[in-house]
């Protein structure tokens, strides 16, 4: 999945951005109060952003 897919889908389920670390940004899920890295590769993994989505609470989607 290409990152900027995921980030967009992200967004569409009101995630928000939180800061940038050292080699990943931050991204969290307000309504539930979670958190998730996400790595500054073009392209991710599908089991990571299938992680990452379960990490935020949302669905994923390919």
């Amino acid at each position: 999945m290409k990152r900027v897919a995921l980030l967009k889908h992200l967004r569409k389920h009101d995630c928000v951005f939180v800061r940038e670390g050292a080699n990943h940004s931050w991204w969290a899920n307000p309504s539930l109060n979670s958190r998730s890295s996400i790595p500054r590769h073009s392209e991710i993994d599908d089991r990571l952003a299938r992680k990452i989505c379960k990490d935020l609470g949302i669905p994923f989607t390919k």
